[in-house]
């Protein structure tokens, strides 16, 4: 993750491909798989939902919209390439992996699934997103748009999914997991597990996509704040691990944002979850920081941007120390300003935006997308890829 990364990325591919990365890992294989899983269930099960008005007071309001602005860009991208490789009227699949509440509840909706699959390990949680999925669906006219949906709680890292599928022969044209998929990097038992179960269900052609922190962004953070924790009013990583040379699997840090997040999470070295996804059949065709998304589809996706309400309105029509009662510091809005001196209306300048902090956070992320490749057999029954 640093003037290593060839040699980690060397010693990644040998383990993926020996199965047997335990010198790699500071956890054994599932050792404590269970216990932290346990750990990752209980606090998203005591997270409230507290219900729209309560999320648009949050401080970080803008944050969490622009990222599920994010989610919204690249489930439609893909659902339109899923669409153009099917005839029209075809059944659309998806796993929702780690489907949490049911924040990309409406995004199913929107993209005209037919059969939907919501897993996730917190109980509570994966009840809410049942109930809000019901209320979404409780006029006569939206029932007739209802798809086939299946909801189970399940551990992903541990356990295997489609034995708990109604069919466990069916096939998938999306897999998605949203800010989740490094709670498996604990061991590579748990993230093998993992990648099992977004791709083996995937028809051939088709994509697990998903969101998750960036580890070099992550370490680059940590090296140059040099200490073992960083962040600012918002978030905060606090490195449980060595920092100096952090494993494979198992390279712990606490992550807290505000009042969503305070959990134990895994730094994923992209080069091993290549190659732990190439294993299983699974081929990256895109790699991108939330920045470049934004840089790529805040034109295209403005309207988007405005309805979601993913940027926040600067200077705020009630004054520039002042937003529906919260006081603004002008230092998070330096930048707005800048440009707006650029510009020949300045006294009339107003710009969608975050704050520098928020800004920070945002940037921590990146998004991912698979493609399932060709499968065929060998003489002794084993899959292999093309």
């Amino acid at each position: 993750m640093s003037d290593s990364e060839d040699s980690r990325s060397s010693a990644a591919e040998k383990s993926v491909s020996d199965e047997n990365p335990s010198a790699q890992s500071s956890a054994a294989d599932g050792e404590h798989g269970e216990k932290h899983s346990a750990v990752v269930a209980s606090h998203y099960n005591k997270i409230e939902d507290r219900g729209l008005l309560a999320r648009k007071r949050s401080n970080i309001i803008f944050l969490r919209n622009f990222n599920n602005w994010i989610k919204s860009v690249v489930i439609v991208k893909y659902t339109a390439l899923i669409k153009e490789r099917t005839p029209l009227g075809s059944p659309f699949r998806v796993l929702d992996l780690c489907c949490g509440k049911g924040g990309d509840l409406c995004k199913w909706l929107n993209a005209n699934v037919t059969h939907l699959i919501c897993t996730d390990i917190a109980q509570v949680s994966l009840e809410q997103c049942e109930s809000r999925f019901n209320s979404m669906y409780s006029s006569e006219r939206d029932a007739q748009r209802r798809p086939k949906v299946e909801f189970f709680a399940a551990d992903a890292t541990l356990q295997q999914l489609r034995t708990k599928y109604r069919d466990p022969s069916m096939k998938l044209h999306l897999v998605s997991c949203q800010f989740a998929f490094h709670y498996s990097f604990e061991s590579f038992k748990q993230a093998d597990c993992m990648m099992k179960n977004a791709a083996e269900c995937l028809e051939e052609g088709f994509y697990f996509i998903g969101t998750m922190p960036d580890a070099y962004e992550i370490m680059k953070r940590q090296r140059m704040a040099m200490s073992e924790s960083f962040g600012n009013d918002i978030y905060n990583i606090k490195f449980i691990c060595d920092t100096d040379n952090p494993p494979l699997f198992g390279a712990k840090y606490n992550f807290q944002l505000d009042e969503v997040v305070d959990c134990p999470e895994f730094l994923v070295h992209f080069p091993t979850f290549e190659k732990l996804a190439l294993k299983h059949g699974l081929r990256l065709v895109e790699k991108r920081r939330f920045e470049d998304i934004f840089q790529e589809f805040s034109g295209p996706k403005q309207g988007l941007l405005e309805k979601m309400q993913a940027l926040e309105t600067y200077p705020p029509y009630h004054g520039r120390n002042n937003f529906e009662g919260q006081r603004k510091d002008p230092e998070q809005y330096a930048h707005v300003e800048d440009f707006a001196k650029k510009m020949s209306s300045e006294q009339n300048f107003r710009a969608g935006t975050l704050s520098l902090k928020e800004w920070e956070a945002a940037s921590l992320y990146l998004f991912f997308a698979f493609q399932k490749m060709k499968t065929s057999y060998d003489a002794q029954g084993r899959p292999v890829y093309s």
